[in-house]
Order: C-alpha cells, then sequence, then structure tokens
C-alpha cells in the first residue's frame, strides 16, 4: 500500500503530539480513579509511545530523516512522558519530585544539546533511548490501576528509569566536555 506523499515520518510525529491531549483527557475522565479510564489512557500513551518506534523506523528505512524530525522526534518524547507525569501527580498518583527531576533533565538537556549544536541536532544516544523506553514503562504502570501488592514493581522500574535520567544527562555533558 502506497501512502501519499504528504503523510510522512514527521506528519507521524506531529500527530503523536497533536493527540497527547486525548490521553490527558482519559486519565482526568471519572476523577481519574475508574480503572476503565486508566486502561483506556495507558492504551492511547502506548500507542503514541509505539509511534516512536515506528516513524523512527520508517524515516531511517525509507531515507527521510530530516532534521526537523531529528529535533521534534525527542520533543514528542517529552511532550508525552511530561503530561502523563504531570497529570498523574495532579492525580496524586505520580510524586511529584519524580516528575520535577525527569522534567527538568529533559528540558535541561533539550536546551543543552541546542546551545551546543554545531551543525546540526544532536541525535539521541543509545542511553537516551533506553532511558525514554525506561521512563514509558515506569510512567506507564503508574497509569494502569496496579493492585498494591504489585507496588514493588512500578517503583522497581522508575527506579532505574530515575538512574538512566541522572546518568545520561552526565553522559551527554561528559561527552560533550571531551569534545571541546
Amino acid at each position: 500500500m502506497k501512502l501519499p506523499s504528504f503523510i510522512t515520518p514527521n506528519t507521524l510525529t506531529v500527530t503523536r503530539i497533536a493527540l497527547i491531549p486525548f490521553g490527558v483527557y482519559a486519565l482526568f475522565l471519572d476523577g481519574g480513579e475508574n480503572p476503565d479510564y486508566q486502561i483506556a489512557a495507558w492504551c492511547i500513551f502506548f500507542i503514541l509511545g509505539m509511534t516512536d518506534i515506528v516513524d523512527g523506523k520508517w524515516a531511517r528505512s525509507s531515507n527521510r530523516i530530516t532534521p526537523l524530525g531529528a529535533f521534534l522526534d525527542p520533543v514528542a518524547d517529552k511532550a508525552l512522558i511530561g503530561a502523563a507525569m504531570i497529570s498523574l501527580s495532579l492525580l496524586d498518583r505520580f510524586p511529584w519530585w519524580i516528575t520535577i527531576l525527569i522534567l527538568t533533565r529533559e528540558i535541561g538537556i533539550t536546551i543543552f544539546r541546542l546551545l551546543v549544536i554545531k551543525g546540526g541536532v544532536i541525535p539521541a544516544s543509545k542511553g537516551g533511548k533506553i532511558k525514554t523506553l525506561m521512563q514509558n514503562f515506569g510512567v506507564g504502570f503508574f497509569i494502569l490501576p496496579f493492585p498494591s501488592w504489585l507496588e514493588w514493581f512500578r517503583v522497581g522500574f522508575i527506579s532505574i528509569a530515575i538512574i538512566l535520567t541522572v546518568t545520561t544527562a552526565y553522559d551527554y555533558v561528559r561527552v560533550w566536555m571531551r569534545s571541546r
């Protein structure tokens, strides 16, 4: 099946950003306490997260990697995870300190990457991609209506995400310092 030429990996990325409010809306339905809406919100966020993989593979396989896409893709990732964490924190289902830590790192490293650009966007490192995956799973487990006996599972995933969040930020700065 051949897609129309106006549908590109960047179109998918922009669509992902535009659909984030639907996940947020689902999280807040019925006061955020209805397990059915929690599962619906998780499904929306999961599908949007999976499009991150699809648009990246599509861009690489079709030789459609663009500076705009290299910039927008991590912005979409940060918007997705940020919207979920802020929503969950507002609902008292996710610790504010984790939201602040992760968003500070994400915004700080994004600004850092933009400031140290030399001829193009600095692509995400492999560690950064794993960090994003762990953040998505970690936060995703807070969206789902887990029973209390599985709390250790949620905490374990988000703990790994926090460690990767801090270490990859340090790594970006370290690599930049060595290249100077």
